[in-house]
């Protein structure tokens, strides 16, 4: 699916946009904005990355627009409406894990259709979504129409992210047959399985996964310890983590979900994309925040 000898790969993250409210500092987050700001810093000069969400009118707002330029991504898909921008209060425990309270009612709950997504979406590569940014019905009925009207040979990438109390059955049996790509971890791999009643091991869980929804790839992370990439008829592909001093792991794994996406996208190697994706999200861990400036050594070429 490599397009890049024809056109610029035009890749989206579609969902929430928000800011992270740490004990010390407000940090620009937001799973699919961390993966749109983490692709464009991986990526080649020839990609075209887009955010969709929205923001307020407000100082936040601003700010997040700024971010996400600054970052390189196209913001021409980013709404602006009279809701304040999203925040999420972040706590992190002795090992540098986040949990997150999110306030309510915010710019991103409130996303309208229009024209220009239906000319985004029909040009879209790949695009990245997940089920926070479903929390409401207005963003909801938008987000799983656009992903519906991206070309059928798109990647579509489900990266779960559950967050309690946003999320149920049904999202989940609404959002998972619009993916090609899904992106899990091992919090999240037994919902799943429970939901769609999978028996086994985590392989068989995700096989029958892949199988069942006929999916191009599986990516289960578990943390610190190990991830899989389960592809198309190859064998699984487990690497354990990579050692590296946690500062915190917020935006680690939407950084291992842009170097997914843009290997997928330029054929890359499964064995070399997952050894790629562990390093950019180990490299993420080891900084504050959730969009660092990525290293040149570590993007794509």
């Amino acid at each position: 699916m490599n397009r890049n000898d024809v056109r610029p790969a035009t890749i989206i993250g579609l969902g929430e946009i928000l800011w992270d409210i740490f004990p010390d500092a407000a940090r620009f987050g937001g799973a699919p904005a961390n993966f749109a700001c983490c692709t464009a810093g991986l990526a080649n000069a020839e990609s075209n990355i887009h955010m969709i969400s929205a923001v307020g009118r407000d100082q936040l707002g601003n700010r997040a627009v700024g971010a996400l330029t600054d970052h390189g991504v196209n913001v021409s898909g980013v709404q602006r409406n009279s809701h304040a921008t999203g925040q999420v209060h972040v706590q992190l425990d002795n090992h540098g894990t986040a949990s997150y309270l999110f306030a309510d009612d915010a710019a991103w709950d409130n996303l309208l259709w229009s024209d220009d997504l239906a000319g985004l979406a029909a040009s879209a590569d790949a695009i990245c979504w997940g089920t926070l940014g479903q929390r409401s019905q207005p963003s909801k009925d938008v987000i799983q129409k656009f992903v519906a009207a991206t070309p059928s040979d798109c990647l579509r990438v489900l990266d779960v992210n559950l967050r309690t109390p946003y999320w149920n059955d049904t999202l989940l049996a609404e959002s998972l047959p619009l993916a090609n790509v899904l992106k899990c971890n091992e919090h999240e791999l037994p919902v799943l399985a429970s939901l769609f009643k999978l028996r086994g091991d985590d392989t068989e869980v995700l096989t029958q996964l892949k199988d069942r929804f006929s999916l191009q790839l599986i990516a289960l992370t578990r943390g610190g310890q190990s991830s899989t990439l389960l592809h198309a008829e190859q064998k699984p592909s487990i690497l354990p983590a990579i050692p590296t001093e946690i500062v915190d792991t917020v935006g680690a794994g939407d950084c291992f979900t842009a170097a997914l996406v843009l290997g997928l996208l330029n054929n890359m190697p499964v064995s070399k994309l997952h050894a790629w994706a562990s390093k950019t999200s180990a490299f993420v861990c080891s900084q504050a925040g959730a969009t660092p400036t990525i290293p040149a050594e570590l993007r794509y070429s």
